[in-house]
């Protein structure tokens, strides 16, 4: 049996009829420790409503070689204007931490990047804070 037990205190939170299965956000956009939605509406980890679709094939089969030669960690953080060159491109994004991977982006805000990201087999809807890319190129 599952260990959740139905309370009635929160029946008010999910739109009759299913929805996306999460409450309305407030107003304003973000919520819950989200930013505000990219413009075309999404937040929440879903992809713009009307917005950019992901790319219909995958990524290139290579994987490009980083420019910074020796992989070392870098003092600046990457430009947003410089990423912005990237939109609607394939793009592969070499993290601070982490492995590295292709990524399509479609928005670029002040602080932050959102796209689709490669998970091997098919393109999920993502962002990520331009301070945790070490190193990133466009195709």
């Amino acid at each position: 049996m599952y260990p959740y037990q139905y309370d009635p205190r929160f029946q008010n939170l999910f739109p009759p009829g299913g929805g996306q299965g999460f409450p309305p956000p407030p107003p304003g956009g973000g919520g819950q420790g989200f930013p505000p939605p990219p413009p075309g509406g999404g937040g929440q980890g879903f992809p713009p409503q009307g917005g950019a679709q992901p790319p219909s094939s995958p990524p290139p089969a290579f994987t490009p070689t980083p420019k910074l030669g020796s992989g070392g960690p870098s003092l600046y953080a990457v430009d947003p204007g410089a990423i912005s060159g990237c939109l609607y491109r394939y793009t592969y994004i070499w993290p601070r931490n982490g492995r590295p991977y292709w990524f399509y982006p479609t928005f670029v805000g002040r602080r932050s990047v959102a796209g689709y990201r490669w998970t091997g087999s098919f393109w999920v809807y993502a962002g990520v804070d331009v301070n945790q890319i070490r190193e990133f190129q466009c195709v």
